[in-house]
């Protein structure tokens, strides 16, 4: 099998690597700044942990190389407004958007989206960055360089957020796991909740929107789209290209990862629907040590990714999942003093869900 080049050495890239290494696929995470002679790119299969990358001379190389999957669709996602123009253009559901483009529009947006309005960078920008929460009277607080590189978008009354990662081929064969439930604070993912049996009019829903965005784009590998639950069903809110923090509990509760299920599309390898059998919980690790009291409980599984600990850095997660719901909750319970206070609601979150 031909060797897997990453374009970006986090922890997507390390999770990518440590897929391959079972199937004898050799997977090497880059950084952008590498020399492009030190990686072996000539003869690999490209893919990226990312959407969006600076000029080095790696990224240059790389531009032109046959092997790229996905190489012109990174740039179409990474910018929130042609994102948008792909959603509309397939008539799928999404918050009602615009670009911002003068402070002048001001009046116009507050009257027809109504009393909050939500501000994206169209480039950059991840969890909970680059974006503002805006009222009426507000706007004078929002960076002047935005306006031409925002969009603006209508503030949702939603009853949850749920993510679907599928996968397609270079057939069209696609495959979807279950939707999984998720608790953002501050614009960055807690906690995750998966169900084997998911609601099936949301499931389906997801599945129609997701499978025409990957075959309107000839999408290779696993996508992640991320929706607000409304009383309709569901309106999309971002898309990755890419394997996704939201479907780590695939890792421990799934029979095929996310990121084995990404390498078999992009060499062309079966792919076989995941089967999941048990509910399964992810636990972000965000800027909080490595407690080896964790691995005291038998259904946790630990996924370190040896970065530094700073505040607000994802810094690894944690995986739980069993048949037996008594037992999970029996877990999550026991971890709740072995975790700093502020992942208790979380916790309890994914208690209420399961």
């Amino acid at each position: 099998m031909k060797p897997v080049c990453v374009l970006g050495n986090g922890q997507l890239g390390r999770m990518l690597r440590q897929a391959g290494e079972p199937l004898g696929i050799a997977v090497y995470p880059v950084g952008l700044d590498a020399e492009p002679e030190a990686v072996p790119f000539h003869n690999s299969v490209i893919t990226a942990e990312i959407e969006r990358w600076p000029e080095t001379a790696l990224t240059r190389e790389l531009a032109s190389h046959s092997g790229f999957v996905n190489r012109d669709i990174f740039p179409r996602l990474a910018d929130r407004l042609t994102q948008k123009q792909l959603l509309d253009q397939l008539g799928l559901a999404t918050a009602p958007w615009q670009l911002l483009a003068d402070a002048s529009e001001w009046p116009a947006i507050f009257a027809s989206q109504g009393e909050l309005a939500i501000v994206k960078r169209r480039v950059g920008g991840y969890d909970g960055r680059g974006q503002w929460r805006l009222h009426p009277g507000e706007q004078s607080s929002l960076p002047e360089d935005c306006y031409g590189e925002c969009i603006v978008e209508q503030g949702i009354n939603f009853s949850g957020e749920v993510s679907l990662v599928g996968a397609r081929n270079q057939l069209g064969v696609t495959v979807f796991y279950p939707l999984t439930h998720n608790l953002h604070e501050e614009g960055i993912l807690r906690t995750s909740v998966a169900l084997p049996q998911p609601d099936s009019r949301l499931q389906n829903q997801a599945e129609q929107m997701l499978s025409s965005i990957m075959s309107e784009l000839e999408y290779v590998g696993v996508m992640a789209m991320e929706c607000f639950v409304v009383e309709e069903g569901l309106l999309i809110n971002e898309l990755a290209p890419r394997v996704h923090n939201s479907g780590h509990w695939t890792q421990n509760g799934a029979s095929i990862s996310q990121f084995e299920l990404h390498l078999r599309a992009i060499l062309d390898l079966p792919l076989p629907k995941p089967v999941v059998s048990t509910p399964s919980v992810m636990i972000n690790l965000i800027g909080t040590a490595v407690n080896i009291e964790w691995l005291g409980l038998p259904l946790i599984h630990l996924h370190w990714y040896d970065k530094e600990v700073r505040d607000g850095r994802k810094v690894g997660h944690l995986n739980i999942n069993d048949p037996d719901n008594n037992q999970l909750n029996k877990t999550l319970n026991a971890l709740i003093p072995l975790l700093p206070e502020e992942y208790r609601s979380g916790i309890e979150w994914a208690q209420k869900k399961l």
